[in-house]
């Protein structure tokens, strides 16, 4: 009976250090999974201004009406009734090039109302199609919240502290 007791207290041991040795080699590696644009040694700012660059290039804004324009702020101010003539004119293209610039600058963008690239895009690909929102160009209704994973990680040092405590528990 002795050993039997002995033997499970091992393993709840080895599984302890098991578990903790696999969160020690995922602690730190918050960022790996996003794509990075640009290169070492780049000045943040420069990369931001570079990115804000491509609101006022004349190349890729040249025949799309100002008012109907993507704002630095993240807002398309494209009213129902005009709908047609934004995507099916040269508005859409320009915008979507727009949003190409931004992302080989700054693949990480965020307009000033919290939108990303993607959620202007899918607002356009909305607005643009057949469904229910068509005509509308709110992006602020296409912000998808940023979950965090910090909270993933605090709940991973905690069982690993309990199986810890556990696993010194059962031991002789």
């Amino acid at each position: 009976m002795a050993i039997s007791i002995v033997t499970i207290r091992l393993w709840v041991l080895a599984l302890a250090l098991t578990y903790v040795s696999v969160l020690y080699s995922y602690l730190g590696k918050a960022d790996e999974a996003v794509p990075q644009t640009g290169g070492e040694g780049y000045d943040p700012v420069q990369i931001v201004s570079n990115a804000l660059l491509c609101f006022n290039d004349k190349y890729i804004y040249s025949s799309c009406e100002e008012s109907y324009r993507l704002s630095q702020s993240g807002n398309l101010n494209v009213p129902p009734q005009n709908t047609d003539e934004y995507c099916t004119g040269p508005c859409l293209t320009e915008t979507n090039l727009v949003l190409k610039c931004i992302d080989n600058i700054f693949a990480n963008f965020e307009f000033y109302n919290k939108a990303t690239i993607e959620d202007v895009g899918d607002t356009i690909q909305a607005a643009c199609g057949n469904g229910p929102e068509r005509g509308n160009f709110d992006v602020s209704q296409h912000i998808q919240a940023e979950e965090s994973n910090g909270h993933k990680a605090i709940n991973q040092i905690l069982y690993g502290l309990a199986f810890m405590i556990v696993g010194h528990g059962l031991l002789p």
